[in-house]
């Protein structure tokens, strides 16, 4: 019997790690679907953001924006401000010659906005992006050349995180990003990524959906571009910058926020989920479903460890019970190191699994306010 526990827990091991280490050695199977990029294709976009409380980032970020209109003069851009207290609005109405800025009534949250903006847009590309990420000078100039292909739905661009030594938290945020970033790159060229960060990616403006407050606006919108029987890859070339949140309180309440609006996108577009080809599906099911339920598969791996340790020996559970306790309270209070690493990464599984837990129980996240320690 005990060996049946053991078996289970490795089980339990085998689905939290999957995502991370065995899916991508499997899509390095999956046959290449090559695209045709035109350098130096025009066609006119519309970047777009929404805003609130981002007075610290803002600076910089209008300095970015002037930066792509000296090379892009007829970029439009459109900026919502969710309400914000801190004279971010007073910053962004200061620089109408870069943009246009639409206010809402009081706080709606970032779906609500982007939803505003995409419906003013001009552009036959739509570009997202975040009040406090800024873009490579070249970005729009990459991003346009993916558009010469009509294959191309949606285009998802790289974003290289800044401060990633400052705790354990921004380390294995980073190393976990750099992850994220490998297997996009890998479901890219396989065909479709599934879903795209809200830090820069696009799509064809005919594309937008329709969609409530409550779910994640990148994850719905991109993922309607394979709906649509279109790629959306990621371009390498197209390349943001952020800082990373260095604090774990508030990359706890990131995780369990983004977990429970993505489950509510799951609900939402699951009949057209449903659809997708088989490839598709495997890759949603590895790169999404998995993951969210990462925290619950560490939990069970640990309690049927224990179930087989005590099966062996009452004395040897006690003490195997004693030393992860030790571990986890060595975890906790470390700043650097192994040990904090791996607290980081049971702490982010335990936030995502949360997060489902709050929105299978109906909780919704609509608002959003910007971490303190980026």
């Amino acid at each position: 019997m005990s060996l049946f526990f053991l078996l289970l827990s490795l089980l339990c091991a085998l689905a939290v790690t999957y995502p991370y280490l065995l899916y991508g050695r499997l899509l390095d199977v999956v046959p290449s679907q090559p695209l045709h990029p035109k350098l130096g294709h025009n066609c006119s976009a519309t970047l777009v953001f929404c805003a609130y409380n981002e007075a610290a980032s803002l600076p910089q970020k209008l300095d970015n924006i002037a930066a792509l209109k000296l090379r892009h003069p007829d970029l439009e851009v459109l900026a919502f401000d969710d309400g914000s207290s801190d004279g971010s609005l007073d910053l962004l109405l200061s620089r109408r010659d870069l943009l246009t800025v639409i206010t809402g009534s009081g706080r709606n949250g970032k779906a609500h906005g982007m939803k505003q903006l995409s419906a003013r847009a001009g552009g036959e590309i739509i570009v997202f992006t975040d009040a406090n990420v800024t873009l490579r000078e070249d970005a729009i100039d990459a991003l346009m050349a993916w558009y010469a292909d009509p294959q191309v739905g949606g285009v998802c661009g790289s974003l290289i995180y800044l401060g990633t030594d400052s705790s354990a938290t921004a380390a294995v945020g980073s190393r976990y990003w750099r992850l994220e970033e490998k297997l996009k790159s890998k479901e890219s060229r396989t065909g479709n990524v599934m879903g795209a960060d809200g830090s820069i990616f696009s799509i064809r403006r005919e594309l937008y959906p329709n969609f409530p407050d409550t779910v994640l606006d990148d994850l719905t919108v991109s993922m309607h571009v394979i709906f649509a029987g279109l790629r959306l890859i990621k371009a390498d070339d197209v390349i943001a910058y952020e800082r990373i949140v260095g604090k774990r309180s508030d990359e706890i309440a990131r995780k369990i926020r983004i977990a429970a609006r993505a489950f509510h996108t799951h609900v939402f577009l699951r009949q057209k989920l449903n659809q997708m080809h088989a490839v598709d599906k495997f890759k949603y099911s590895s790169r999404k479903l998995l993951r969210w339920f990462g925290g619950g598969f560490l939990i069970l791996a640990a309690l049927f460890a224990m179930l087989a340790a005590w099966l062996v020996s009452p004395f040897l559970a006690l003490v195997c019970l004693v030393i992860c306790a030790g571990l986890i309270l060595v975890g906790l209070r470390a700043n650097k190191g192994p040990m904090a690493s791996i607290m980081e990464v049971i702490i982010a599984l335990l936030a995502t699994q949360l997060g489902i837990i709050h929105a299978v129980r109906g909780r919704t996240f609509s608002v959003w306010s910007p971490a303190k320690s980026r």
